[in-house]
């Protein structure tokens, strides 16, 4: 185990990005369609294709998933994922007609210093094309792919990912790309909020402080009372090599996105989008309630993981007034 999204057999992750944008995309590509679907709890969320994936509407399998920077210019990025599927033959065959099938979801990063002056149309598309065609079992954390210009209320963030496996042998894994309103370290300290679920020191093995102070309990929103609606956004990707329907696939979304609550303070605001896509590559049949409950208990301490290392790994942006990153200033 690489403690990776990739980690799931038949799931290739790539990035793109480019540092004179501060931005970029990450493309999760399945070797072979995965039944998925998708939970929103956030307020202020950009999503392509969110309605295919509810359990009631017939399309129950994806080809790949696209994350990207930008806000809603990056929707087009799912656009240079399906040219590069669509090169390889891969989509949903009607007749003579192939279709690659490949939901998004973008995080708003255009106000982090980076030049967005980039012309008639925006970069996304090219990027993703390129994330799809370096996708491989091995990928990089921290500021890179959707992750680039992503920030928090305090820290710089960042894509991280984590994975686990039952006591059954059924494996789950995340990928987080976090720019959440909010803060995923206690008060101005270095400690996680998810720092009961870590493993191994993943993120540094700091533990949370001996006590809780008022201090630490305030909000600490990115741009303080001058915050809007669209700057924000974290995006999760859950994938198990267990054999679900779309419905439970729905479900399992659902109880994973607590992984967010656990580990960012405040979360499912309307600041925020706050997606998870749930996939399953249907290797491993699962109990369809206990086993089901204790999945989606190992998926959400899993994203909380993910976020975590997410910021664990970032490094900030080589701009003025830029965020530190949390190796800045605890590492």
């Amino acid at each position: 185990m690489k403690n990776l999204l990739t980690d799931i057999a038949g799931v290739r992750v790539g990035h793109a990005d480019d540092a004179s944008i501060a931005s970029g995309v990450t493309a999760i590509i399945f070797d072979k369609p995965a039944v998925a679907s998708i939970d929103v709890r956030g307020g202020g969320p950009g999503t392509r294709d969110d309605a295919l994936l509810q359990p009631h509407n017939t399309v129950d399998a994806v080809d790949a998933i696209a994350l990207s920077g930008g806000s809603a210019l990056g929707l087009d990025a799912a656009g240079g994922v399906q040219a590069w599927l669509a090169e390889q033959g891969r989509g949903l065959r009607i007749r003579d007609a192939v279709i690659p099938i490949v939901p998004g979801a973008i995080c708003f990063d255009l106000l982090n210093g980076g030049n967005k002056a980039w012309g008639r149309f925006p970069p996304y598309r090219d990027l993703a094309y390129a994330a799809a065609a370096a996708a491989g079992s091995d990928f990089r954390l921290g500021s890179v792919g959707a992750g680039t210009g992503a920030t928090t209320s305090n820290l710089k963030g960042g894509l991280g990912s984590a994975s686990a496996r039952t006591d059954d042998g059924v494996t789950v894994a995340a990928l987080a790309v976090v720019n959440a309103v909010g803060s995923v370290t206690v008060g101005d300290g270095p400690w996680f909020w998810a720092a009961p679920f870590e493993v191994d020191g993943e993120f540094g093995g700091r533990g949370l402080p001996a006590s809780f102070t008022p201090d630490m309990l305030k909000a600490r929103l990115k741009g303080g009372p001058a915050a809007t609606s669209g700057e924000n956004t974290t995006l999760v990707v859950v994938v198990t090599d267990a054999t679900l329907t779309k419905t439970q696939a729905k479900r399992l979304a659902m109880i994973a996105q607590t992984g967010m609550a656990r580990a960012i303070y405040p979360a499912h605001a309307p600041l925020d989008g706050d997606v998870v896509f749930a996939a399953a590559t249907g290797e491993k049949p699962i109990d369809p309630l206990f086993g089901l409950t204790e999945l989606g208990m190992h998926a959400a301490n899993t994203v909380a993981r993910a976020i975590a290392r997410g910021v664990y790994a970032a490094t900030a942006l080589p701009f003025r007034d830029a965020l530190p990153s949390w190796q800045d200033r605890f590492g």
